[in-house]
């Protein structure tokens, strides 16, 4: 059983997860106390924060939450970055820190409740900004306001997803709009000059 001190530790670290948008763990061997704290920095502007965690403390925290799949990833020396809004802003970050400072390691992350290795991270890291999808969806979708409302509150991935297929369906949408209004204009041809005629009789 935990002592009051440790069980005070569980309690904050929970807080400090409870509705974050992605937890990724990093191993920080081989960083500078300098380098940690220029690492903290950039992830701040991203809109998350570094922790170095106790790992049997965090595995406590962390069970039968949504984080709770990273469980069998804690151990060695770890620094969980806890992600507050935009997952791909926070995994650009770290993709970007790591490779200037090659001693940090992007283990593995959560994201929506899916758990993501390095290479799945990095798949977050090229996604477009949450705000860049948005003004893509803008000028993308013409269906009704209620519409595009649930989209832009839709995860980040299932926006990409749509962006995509929104992509693939643009050309054959164009080829139909021009067949539509080529019909029409050979329909019309024929009544307009009726009627010019009849007009001029």
């Amino acid at each position: 059983m935990p002592t009051a001190e440790k069980a005070g530790t569980i309690e904050e670290l929970r807080k400090r997860l409870d509705g974050a948008t992605a937890a990724v763990l990093t191993e920080y061997r081989g960083l500078t106390v300098h380098q940690i704290s220029e690492l903290r920095k950039q992830l701040k502007v991203a809109g998350a924060e570094y922790r170095v965690v106790k790992n049997r403390l965090a595995r406590v925290a962390i069970e039968g939450s949504p984080l709770a799949p990273l469980r069998p990833h804690l151990t060695g020396p770890i620094g969980v970055v806890v992600a507050r809004r935009d997952p791909a802003a926070v995994a650009k970050t770290l993709q970007g820190f790591a490779k200037t400072n090659p001693a940090l390691q992007i283990r593995v992350g959560v994201v929506d409740g899916h758990l993501l290795d390095s290479q799945g991270l990095k798949a977050v890291a090229d996604l477009p900004s949450r705000e860049a999808l948005r003004s893509q969806l803008v000028g993308l979708i013409q269906g009704p306001l209620t519409q595009l409302v649930g989209l832009l509150q839709a995860p980040q991935r299932e926006l990409a997803f749509i962006l995509a297929e929104r992509g693939k369906q643009a050309p054959a949408e164009s080829a139909q709009e021009a067949s539509s209004t080529e019909s029409d204009e050979h329909g019309r041809g024929p009544q307009g000059s009726a009627d010019d005629k009849g007009d001029r009789g």
